[in-house]
């Protein structure tokens, strides 16, 4: 099976030419081509926080949410911050703990917003699909409803992927997206993450958060032979954001403890997956 030399997609979850002699995928040829600069990227970001006077944070309570709101508070001291936790009906109990203990240790107010997922999940988990693009697209709608509602224009992420070559986005009603952690290393976080009461969850998968995820990769799996979160750690690998080692670990299939299996079916009401 072929591998791409640059990040870790191979035959199963990208197509994969030979370039030069090395076999490429085609997000890596693209990137080839057209490079990220991750010195721009940075620099827009400084520019943009300079001017961010109010947001709210979108806090999930996992830990690049949890270095977002850090960074927001401590490095670039935005004047009015708000922490806000949706609580899907499916958050590890240990994540809200964890957000509640950080906001207030750095001083910041927390919101937690409770809405009901089940739908999201329940469909994902029976198609054995990735719950998180649905989640994550509800979840920002709710957000930016609440920000247009107390005034806020900016909503800040613990995205550390880009938007294509930018750090932020316009979304519908003036309110701006940014991603605070936009090229920002692992490494970099977890150094972060050392400067807090942050405690990690034991879960599979690559949350610190979510019961949810640990069940829906491993349903993926055992469909497709591969991980839903591959393009988006082959992207990490790619930036130089993960180490392959690191990312090779996080792509495998995760063991979910039957006590998480059991919560997450009984509260979407499913008993048969296969």
């Amino acid at each position: 099976m072929l591998k791409c030399s640059l990040c870790v997609h191979d035959e199963r979850t990208a197509k994969i030419d030979i370039v030069n002699g090395n076999p490429l995928c085609r997000e890596c040829q693209v990137y080839l081509k057209h490079p990220i600069d991750r010195e721009k990227i940075r620099r827009e970001l400084e520019e943009l926080m300079r001017e961010v006077d109010k947001a709210i944070l979108a806090y999930s309570g996992g830990k690049d949410s949890v270095v977002a709101l850090y960074l927001a508070k401590e490095v670039y001291k935005v004047p009015e911050i708000e922490a806000v936790m949706i609580e899907h009906g499916l958050m590890a109990r240990e994540a809200v703990e964890n957000a509640r203990r950080i906001a207030e240790h750095l001083g910041v107010p927390f919101t937690l917003l409770e809405y009901d997922y089940s739908d999201i999940f329940r469909e994902a988990l029976l198609k054995g699909q990735s719950p998180c693009r649905a989640c994550s697209k509800r979840t920002l709608g709710k957000l930016r409803k609440y920000a247009l509602r107390k005034g806020y224009k900016y909503i800040i992420t613990g995205h550390e992927l880009p938007f294509g070559h930018h750090p932020y986005r316009l979304m519908s009603g003036g309110v701006v997206q940014i991603r605070l952690l936009a090229m920002m290393s692992e490494k970099e976080r977890f150094e972060i993450l050392k400067r807090l009461p942050f405690e990690f969850p034991e879960l599979p998968g690559y949350t610190t958060n979510c019961l949810v995820l640990g069940p829906a990769l491993e349903r993926y799996w055992e469909k497709n032979g591969h991980s839903f979160e591959q393009r988006r750690i082959a992207a990490l690998v790619r930036y130089g954001l993960m180490s392959r080692e690191r990312a090779e670990k996080e792509l495998r299939k995760p063991k979910v403890p039957e006590w998480q299996k059991k919560i997450v079916f009984e509260r979407l009401r499913l008993t048969q997956l296969h």
